[in-house]
């Protein structure tokens, strides 16, 4: 089947065209980089990655940009509250260009570890305030700005579109306004640029023609998007959270400047949860990849374990999940090493299955179960491994490159599996029986293969 994908903006199943043929633009939001970022955030980097791999396996060329928040992200989406770089600077002791340069080499070294491929375009927010003073100049020329003695703000209330990719209650919204608006009109205005003030001391501000201050979260992904991309492109990708804020005031901003809702394709990704709560560094529950490893996990079993559910449905980590997870993992990469050299050719069969399940919205749980019925199909070998190789180049476990741990095994137990080999290949399957019997009592297994076998302490 045809590529078919799951878009915010008609909350409908739309089958994939891109506008220019063989060719895809691809925006994805990146981090604010004002502290390590914790696994929920990389559960929509790494449906995002998924993407990204099943559209090159359509065979499209794939333009992805991603951007780098250091400057503009306020503590709350009501544009109050603190810059969040600002207050990570206080928090650390660093200044903030430094806090932004640390984290954002824990961010890459992330991506790495979790097998994510590297955007084309990697863009900060501080490389492009020209283009986002331009945007908002562009905005404001439209008429849908006004100033305030904060900043300046967007004026949705001149929009009569505002609001449609979160298909907010306005009317709602307006009326039960709990804030205090100050000098906004509306409860659903945002910054545009945000006017430094005295007694704030920061450490990133800029001239603009409004007042010295900073921009707003919302005008950089617009302004980068329209940079790298146009005026309008294939997808925009983000968390669930970026639908009725982030997402929605993009598309304002864009259609205010140059009458389009900036993507083709709205995508997104739903919340890694624990105990049934987001997990957010606020809300106290930060796993980092870096605690993962240091538990004795694998960062590609994490990333098996988002295989597992759809990214459009929630998920709830638990450390017994991602146990399970390790263990298919490790399960599935003896299997496949076992198998000795990949012949020259997957199974056409196979593929256009995996190809369908995928085509359908990214179906990656339904096309992780076909992995296992090729695995444990007649199919030699040699095309069985092809096939799952293949497989792997939408996955990104790493299948190709994979070697099992050297390990120390006692001349016992060697001799004992040398002994059970010999017994499996002279067809004495009662003694290979009894001698696999004995490695177990000794605390090992032993994985057969075609040519030799493996040994794994229990």
């Amino acid at each position: 089947m045809s590529l078919h994908l799951y878009d915010t903006w008609t909350r409908s199943l739309r089958e994939f065209t891109p506008l220019q043929p063989g060719e895809v633009g691809l925006y994805t939001c990146g981090p604010t980089v004002y502290d390590y970022q914790h696994i929920g955030n990389y559960r929509t980097f790494l449906f995002e990655d998924g993407l990204k791999r099943v559209l090159r396996l359509n065979g499209l060329k794939v333009n992805h940009v991603m951007n780098i928040t250091d400057v503009g992200h306020l503590v709350s989406d009501g544009d109050d509250g603190e810059d969040k770089m600002e207050k990570g600077s206080r928090r650390t002791g660093k200044t903030a260009w430094d806090i932004a340069a640390l984290y954002t080499e824990s961010f890459v070294g992330d991506l790495k570890l979790l097998g994510i491929d590297f955007p084309t375009t990697l863009c900060k927010a501080t490389d492009n305030i020209p283009e986002q003073i331009a945007f908002i100049e562009e905005i404001e020329k439209k008429g849908y700005t006004y100033i305030t003695s904060d900043g300046v703000y967007f004026d949705t209330a001149k929009q009569q579109s505002y609001g449609y990719l979160g298909r907010l209650d306005i009317k709602g919204l307006q009326a039960g306004a709990r804030v205090d608006l100050g000098e906004k009109r509306n409860a659903t205005d945002y910054a545009l640029w945000k006017f430094s003030k005295p007694e704030d001391k920061r450490q990133m501000e800029w001239d603009a023609p409004w007042g010295r201050g900073f921009p707003g979260w919302h005008i950089e992904c617009s302004a980068m998007a329209h940079k790298y991309l146009g005026e309008y492109f294939d997808i925009h990708c983000g968390g669930e959270d970026h639908i009725t804020v982030h997402h929605t005031n993009e598309i304002s901003q864009s259609e205010a400047a140059y009458g389009s809702r900036l993507s083709n394709y709205w995508m997104h990704g739903y919340f890694l949860l624990t105990n049934d709560a987001k997990m957010s560094k606020s809300a106290g529950e930060f796993l980092r990849v870096q605690l993962l490893i240091d538990k004795g996990y694998d960062p590609i079993a994490y990333r098996y374990l988002c295989l597992t559910a759809h990214y459009r449905t929630q998920m709830t980590f638990s450390w017994e999940s991602l146990d399970a997870a390790q263990i298919a993992l490790d399960r599935l990469r003896l299997n496949i090493h076992s198998m000795g050299a990949p012949g020259s050719q997957p199974n056409a069969e196979y593929v256009a299955k995996f190809m369908d399940k995928l085509n359908d919205d990214l179906n990656f749980p339904q096309a992780l179960a076909l992995t296992f019925e090729v695995s444990k199909s007649d199919l030699p070998n040699a095309e069985k491994k092809a096939t799952l190789l293949k497989f792997d180049e939408a996955f990104g476990l790493g299948f190709a490159s994979w070697q099992p741990k050297e390990v120390d095994v006692p001349e016992n137990v060697r001799t004992v599996a040398d002994a059970r080999w010999a017994a499996r290949n002279a067809k004495d399957w009662a003694e290979a029986d009894r001698l696999r019997g004995e490695l177990t009592a000794l605390g090992w297994t032993m994985k057969d293969g075609k040519d030799a076998y493996t040994l794994t302490k229990l």
